[in-house]
């Protein structure tokens, strides 16, 4: 039996849970905000709605909502929960770590809980973390949570930023499981990361406490994003997938990055999948950035198109430039 990186432990996914603000807000009615329509928002973005959290719920509210329903999902109580890696790009207050708020909101009394920020990645980065704390024995059982209210740092004047973002959770309840060769090998069996920050200013935000001292707006080149996207999120989940002993002929499900649907189509071509197995759900939700994926995870599980031992393939790209992949086994 084959050891991964000399240990025979795997992170298994054991629950998903998922959480979207009550208040809707559809293209129509952007279009009543910023010169635009129902029909140039969805054929520029597949984008026909997205959530808007209500003035008192906070980015800590929405991750302790999506990370109970996995919880409950994994049938898995708070007491065993002995990390929380959260990934978000708005965080409750500048310090401490919204994962700490989340932790005490949800009753968990041990083992750390941080935030990792890595934007539109920040799902894979932090799945990435909570494997390798699992495998080493550091933890038994992770909450991975996403989730994001950018509805606090859009510029609403903005056409070419407002229309594409919204706001939510996922999140997915990870355990370190012992490794048994007669059985299928489920879980996660390889991430892969990566940074360019010379795209520094092709996605950011244009404030925070060390420069303007005030949260600021995002801002974007949108044609560089596109074509920066396409590129990595199809390349690292090939390196990723090579890191597994695997080929893309084998990939039975690809769960992007909800950002723009033009971009999952791209990513699936380059992958050479049937659309039939990409996930996408930016539809309903728009682009969450960490939350987008464990969102489309939890979409996934709802309609049961996962069926054990297929191969699921994650990949992100976000701000920084960042990105990621994971593959897993279902």
């Amino acid at each position: 039996m084959m050891k991964l990186n000399g240990l025979d432990t795997r992170s298994v996914i054991r629950g998903v849970g998922a959480y979207l603000p009550e208040k809707i807000l559809t293209n129509d009615d952007l279009s009543r905000i910023v010169d635009t329509s129902d029909e140039w928002i969805r054929q520029r973005t597949g984008i026909s709605r997205r959530h808007i959290a209500a003035d008192n719920e906070l980015t800590s509210d929405l991750a302790m909502k999506a990370a109970q329903a996995a919880l409950d999902n994994a049938g898995i109580s708070v007491d065993e929960v002995d990390l929380i890696i959260l990934a978000t790009t708005t965080p409750d207050n500048t310090f401490p770590a919204t994962a700490t708020r989340v932790q005490a909101k949800l009753g968990v009394r041990h083992g750390p809980a941080f935030d990792v920020q890595a934007v539109c990645s920040g799902f894979v980065y932090a799945l990435t973390q909570a494997d390798n704390m699992l495998r080493l024995g550091q933890a038994k059982t992770a909450l991975v949570i996403g989730a994001e209210i950018y509805s606090r740092i859009l510029d609403w004047n903005d056409r070419s930023t407002c229309v594409l973002f919204g706001d939510g959770a996922g999140a997915v309840v990870l355990r370190a499981e012992e490794r048994n060769g007669s059985e299928i090998e489920r879980g996660v069996l390889s991430t892969r990361l990566g940074a360019n920050g010379m795209h520094y200013d092709a996605l950011y935000v244009d404030g925070g406490p060390a420069s303007t001292g005030t949260s600021g707006h995002v801002r974007m080149e949108g044609r560089e994003v596109f074509r920066e996207a396409v590129q990595r999120m199809s390349e690292c989940l090939e390196g990723a997938l090579e890191d597994a002993g695997l080929t893309t002929e084998q990939l039975d499900w690809l769960v992007p990055h909800q950002a723009n649907v033009r971009i999952i189509n791209k990513v699936g071509e380059k992958l050479g999948l049937s659309p039939d197995n990409v996930v996408i759900t930016v539809e309903e939700h728009a682009n969450t950035s960490a939350a987008t994926i464990p969102l489309a995870l939890t979409h996934g599980v709802e309609r049961q198109l996962f069926k054990p031992g297929d191969i699921l393939g994650l990949t992100a790209m976000g701000g920084g430039f960042t990105w990621g992949g994971a593959v897993i086994r279902w």
